[in-house]
């Protein structure tokens, strides 16, 4: 019982050993195990705070570097702004030093005109002084003289003072002329040039013959007609010569009347397109014909007239307008060269200040006798003044229309630039079909036939042939005498040159008397 008691207590005290030993190895592997995943946990915890310190440094910097970069940048404004600031500063300050010297300059200038006007105030008192000595010694000597006494005296030395300022006043007044006259001449230039820079009228140039051209060779014999019965019908109705000549497939016609010839034309190509040609047929085509192209002409007056905007012109005078869309002189067609001279005179009336309508009329109308100049006797200008008075115009367009040839002497702004516009639209280059070589010849044989007369010292041709002015030499010559020098090379210049119009033929006597002043 012992030994089993024994023997129990030695196998439990073994049993407890061997349980005991087992938990010692369970435990210290238990701690080994905790202090290895204790370890890991460390380690673990090491990295991801060592990632969270990097990342933390990273936007750490990022965030730094936005704002170095910000304060940069409004660093940079605000540098800029300051530069700016600082560069209207210095502008502001060299402006201010400018003015600166500008008033100090204004006012050492100021300082030597105050002490010049000082001296010359102390001057002119000594000169008054002197002055006023004079005249009282002038007027002593005059009473010793002259025996007058003081009232007398004042008076002859007032009357000299006036004769003096006179003198003075007149030099001033000649001076004050002399400049006002380069003066308008320069501008009168100007204005000329560019009124005749922004004229560009179209022209045309027109001869007495029309050719028109046959459909065939057999439309001859037909216009012929025969035995020339048509022919001498057709003369007979337009007042127009037919040549037919031996040109082929041509005819012409011939006559000084553009009108009459425009007539025969159109006259005589409808004859050809209608086919039937003979004396009966002719002369109702020619009627109908006369007819329509009297409204044409009214049509082309009326189309002239509101170009230029001349509003309330009389019927008659619209058809004599356009009348002279068939009128030329030295080839240049009249209705051109009427509206021309209508808006040259609007432009350079333009220039002036002047009415505008008023002055193209006076230019529209100034030739307006040409219609019927080959009707009427006298100047072309004349009659035409005469018709506009009689369909109701202004008198300063009857003027105008009067003076533009000086046939009139022109009183008004509106004649002489009439005068001025009409040379201007005639002169110019190719608006008129003279020759230059006859223009010089008749030009030189007027100013022949008048030094061909005893007595005359220069002749010139002025005005485009239109006026010659002679100079005769005084000792020779009375004033008598000029007058009938005149009347004889009118006689002379009418039985010898042909020139269309009129010339106007001025002799001139003048005496001078030269003195030098040393």
């Amino acid at each position: 019982m012992l030994g089993v008691l024994i023997g129990l207590i030695v196998v439990g005290g073994a049993a407890f050993g061997v349980g005991y030993w087992l938990r010692l190895l369970q435990g210290r592997r238990s701690l080994a195990g905790a202090e290895l995943k204790a370890k890991q946990l460390l380690e673990e915890a090491g990295r991801q705070a060592e990632v969270m310190r990097k990342q933390t440094q990273l936007d750490s910097k990022e965030q730094l570097h936005a704002l170095r970069q910000e304060f940069e940048e409004k660093t940079k404004d605000r540098r800029s702004e300051l530069s700016q600031m600082e560069k209207r500063l210095h502008q502001r300050e060299e402006l201010l030093d400018r003015k600166l010297d500008q008033l100090d300059r204004k006012e050492k200038d100021l300082g030597e005109r105050d002490r010049q006007l000082v001296g010359r105030e102390g001057t002119l008192k000594t000169k008054d002084e002197q002055l006023g000595g004079l005249i009282a010694e002038e007027k002593e000597t005059l009473k010793t003289i002259a025996g007058l006494n003081t009232e007398e005296a004042k008076q002859l030395l007032l009357s000299r003072l006036e004769q003096d300022c006179r003198s003075e006043a007149g030099r001033v007044v000649k001076q004050i002329e002399e400049e006002t006259k380069r003066d308008a001449q320069m501008l009168s230039k100007r204005i000329l040039l560019e009124t005749m820079q922004r004229c560009a009228a179209e022209f045309t140039v027109e001869s007495t013959t029309a050719v028109l051209h046959l459909p065939n060779e057999d439309m001859k014999g037909r216009i012929i007609g025969r035995e020339g019965r048509n022919i001498r019908a057709f003369e007979t109705a337009t007042g127009v010569d037919l040549i037919v000549d031996d040109t082929p497939d041509v005819v012409t016609l011939s006559s000084f009347d553009t009108v009459r010839r425009e007539i025969a034309k159109q006259s005589l190509e409808r004859l050809m397109s209608d086919g039937r040609i003979h004396p009966a047929r002719i002369e109702e085509i020619v009627e109908k014909v006369k007819k329509e192209f009297a409204q044409h002409l009214i049509q082309e007056g009326e189309k002239t007239i509101q170009e230029l905007g001349a509003n309330g012109v009389h019927h008659e005078l619209v058809k004599l307008i356009g009348r002279l869309r068939y009128r030329t002189s030295y080839g240049q067609n009249v209705l051109v060269h009427l509206k021309e001279t209508g808006y040259l005179c609007g432009m350079i009336a333009a220039e002036l200040g002047l009415d505008q309508r008023l002055a193209r009329r006076c230019g529209l109308l100034h030739d307006v006798g040409k219609a019927v100049s080959h009707e009427v006797e006298g100047p072309h200008a004349i009659i035409g003044g005469e018709l506009a008075k009689k369909y109701g115009e202004s008198p300063e367009i009857v003027h105008a229309i009067e003076a533009h040839h000086e046939d009139v002497a022109p009183q008004t702004l509106y004649a002489v630039l009439t005068i001025i516009a009409d040379s201007i639209s005639g002169s110019r280059p190719g608006a008129r079909g003279d020759t230059l070589e006859n223009y010089i010849k008749r030009l030189k044989a007027l100013e022949a036939i008048c030094d061909s007369f005893s007595g005359v010292e220069k002749a010139y041709a002025i005005q485009a042939g239109r006026e010659v002015r002679v100079i005769v030499q005084p000792e020779r010559v009375t004033d008598l005498e000029a007058i009938a020098l005149s009347r004889e090379i009118k006689r002379k210049v009418e039985g010898s040159v042909e020139f269309p119009g009129q010339i106007k033929i001025t002799v001139i006597r003048e005496t001078r008397s030269i003195e030098y002043a040393r």
